[in-house]
């Protein structure tokens, strides 16, 4: 475990960061371009101005840590957690999240349009001001997610639970839902269905 550290400027390209464990380390301009990592566990670290292009993470934990500026291209997460984790400024395109727990994460304002959600937990996530255009939200946990101003245009929603959403406060002309799924919105505007 490597704890409290400060990582500045440096070249991880392509490393790998299987079993590894970082606690409360910062990284500052860190490359990680192409790194990868099974079972590999931050706590409470900051990321600010790293590059996560093209990186693959499986079974990992990045649980309440801050990412600042971060840029995510081609990136994905298979069955990791980021729970409590906070998002401002980041880049994200080609994104891809499948599996995992990612609740209580802040996406505030996020851009995430065409990012890939497949089956993560995403209970209390702070979605509000996401652009979610044509991503695919499929399957999700997202009970009390907080959606006010979120762009879901053309998203596809279906197999999420929407149960917080409340209609009036996103834009989501085109979105795909499922029947369970109407009869939620629906009711949501105060209709009864059935």
């Amino acid at each position: 475990m490597v704890s409290a550290e400060v990582f500045r400027g440096e070249d991880w390209y392509g490393r790998d960061l299987s079993g590894e464990a970082f606690e409360e380390c910062t990284f500052f301009d860190v490359d990680l371009t192409e790194a990868e990592g099974e079972g590999a566990e931050f706590a409470g670290c900051t990321f600010a101005g790293v590059k996560f292009n093209a990186a693959r993470f499986s079974s990992s934990a990045f649980t309440n840590c801050t990412f600042k500026r971060c840029t995510f291209f081609d990136t994905r997460f298979e069955q990791c957690k980021a729970v409590g984790s906070v998002f401002q400024g980041c880049t994200f395109t080609v994104f891809e999240v499948r599996g995992g727990d990612w609740s209580f994460a802040a996406l505030t304002g996020a851009d995430l349009r065409k990012a890939v959600w497949d089956g993560v937990r995403m209970r209390e996530a702070d979605l509000a001001g996401a652009r979610l255009d044509e991503a695919e939200v499929t399957g999700c946990d997202l009970s009390g997610a907080q959606w006010r101003g979120a762009e879901l245009t053309g998203a596809d929603l279906r197999g999420s639970d929407l149960s917080g959403l409340d209609p009036l406060t996103v834009r989501g002309a085109g979105a795909k839902i499922d029947p369970a799924q109407a009869g939620v919105i629906a009711a949501a505007l105060g209709y009864e269905v059935g």
